[in-house]
């Protein structure tokens, strides 16, 4: 009797988890709803239905639209609200795989999990302290912006590019070669090696640039003040013109010519115009009436300097070296009185010719006589001046030069004369007409001789030697 009634004795149920904790103890008879599931006791009454439950909960994961009451770490639940299938992490259902989807950040997310946000639709990532953007870079209402990875086709085959989208419209395409896309894209006639900007937006590159390798100079049009066309700019490999002043900021200044010939430099502000070829000339030229004229030519040669027309000149102009007049006209001057020793020192100055002498030939002003002198190889006399001059040379002796008076007399202490008359000898019966002054020997001459025969007056008698037939003789006693 005994043991029937010891058969028949209450037996609870222990219930344990996977890690051997217990979880519950069921009485006999009796349900637990510590779980998900409803756990029940020995000989509890129509168990059949409740176990056949369990199943189907667990075939389905719980599918509903809030999570079960009080669920187990590692219990799955389909959440038919998001259709995703999650699982109780200990405090919360986690997406048990994909991204959580919802419009806030998911409440203690663990690494690794992902977040669909629904008011962007954009996935982030969970890092451990921070959500971080997985993608797209672009929230829903911005549309397509950044860089996309595209493929292009070309008659040299397809192209892989990267095209810069902003609010969905393709602003530039980056390619690695240049091609011509097959199919037409708007704004891309043609995909250039590096980065090509859509034409139809007038796209340009803003802000400061380091190196260009090239610059599109179709058009001179500014977009803006600080914007400056490429065309505007001034190009080295060609004739070019510019609209404005150009400045060199800088004393090495400007060098023109294929050998550098010409410079244009300073120095502590003293401006050199150079030409630096050996022995090359310096021309300067203007436009006469259509014909090319050369005013200005300097010698490199030489360092001579040709000026070639008319000369003007405002002010002094002083010369250290010598003049030299090559051509044979005689030189004019239109002044009236020409200026030497313009300093005013005290300093003989005058006119020089230059001769085959020890010292040439000079016309100057003696300062020491305060007087004119001319003469050459350094032997010079005074130039007569009218108050110098006199017609009274027996007063003034060897101090005065001589000269007529009005009525044309003329006086001196003493005058000897050479032969003046044509002969230069005797004077003859027939120059009754001659004006020249006879010497004294002339005169005397004329009583030895009368028309070719000699008419002589002597103290002694002639002898057989004297004179010739027809001669007559006058012998004076003594």
């Amino acid at each position: 009797m005994w043991l029937e009634d010891n058969k028949y004795k209450q037996m609870p149920y222990t219930i344990n988890k996977t890690d051997g904790t217990t979880i519950a103890t069921v009485q006999d008879g009796t349900i637990n709803n510590t779980t998900s599931l409803t756990l029940f006791g020995k000989s509890y009454s129509n168990f059949g239905e409740l176990l056949n439950e369990n199943q189907i909960k667990l075939l389905e994961n719980s599918a509903s639209t809030s999570a079960p009451a009080a669920p187990l770490r590692g219990e799955l639940w389909f959440d038919t609200n998001t259709g995703q299938l999650k699982v109780y992490d200990g405090s919360q259902f986690e997406p048990a795989g994909g991204a959580n989807s919802s419009a806030s950040q998911p409440v203690s997310p663990t690494a690794g999990d992902l977040w669909h946000e629904t008011g962007t639709d954009q996935i982030y990532v969970y890092t451990g302290s921070a959500w971080h953007l997985v993608g797209p870079v672009y929230t829903s209402g911005q549309t397509l912006s950044g860089w996309k990875i595209e493929t292009l086709g070309s008659s040299g085959g397809n192209k892989v590019v990267s095209s810069m989208y902003a609010g969905n419209t393709r602003v530039a395409i980056l390619s690695k070669e240049t091609f011509t896309p097959s199919v037409t894209q708007t704004g891309f006639a043609s995909i250039k090696a590096g980065l090509t900007l859509n034409s139809t937006l007038g796209a340009v590159f803003d802000g400061t640039n380091t190196q260009a390798t090239n610059i599109d100079v179709s058009t001179t049009t500014n977009t803006s003040g600080t914007v400056i066309a490429g065309g505007n700019f001034v190009r080295a490999d060609v004739a070019d013109t510019m609209a404005g002043a150009l400045t060199i900021d800088n004393d090495a200044g400007l060098i023109v010519g294929n050998a550098q010939e010409l410079s244009l430099t300073v120095s502590s502000n003293n401006v050199t115009v150079a030409q630096t070829s050996q022995d090359k000339d310096l021309s300067f030229t203007i436009n006469d009436g259509g014909v090319t004229k050369t005013p200005i030519a300097l010698t490199g040669a030489t360092g001579a300097i040709g000026l070639t027309g008319d000369v003007t000149i405002t002010g002094n102009l002083n010369v250290s070296g010598a003049y030299n007049y090559t051509s044979s006209d005689i030189v004019q001057h239109s002044d009236t009185f020409l200026k030497v020793n313009a300093g005013g020192g005290e300093a003989d100055a005058g006119l020089i010719v230059e001769t085959g002498d020890t010292d040439d030939a000079r016309l100057f002003y003696d300062v020491s006589e305060n007087r004119w002198s001319a003469g050459e190889n350094q032997t010079y006399s005074h130039l007569m001046r009218e108050s110098d001059a006199t017609a009274d040379g027996d007063t003034n002796k060897n101090t005065k030069f001589l000269r007529t008076t009005a009525a044309g007399l003329l006086t001196v202490s003493k005058l000897k004369l050479g032969s003046v008359n044509a002969s230069g000898g005797v004077i003859a019966t027939t120059d009754t007409g001659s004006t020249d002054v006879p010497t004294i020997g002339q005169v005397a001459t004329f009583g030895k001789f009368w028309n070719g025969s000699e008419k002589y007056v002597s103290t002694n008698e002639p002898t057989g030697s004297d004179g010739a037939d027809g001669d007559i003789w006058f012998v004076r006693e003594a």
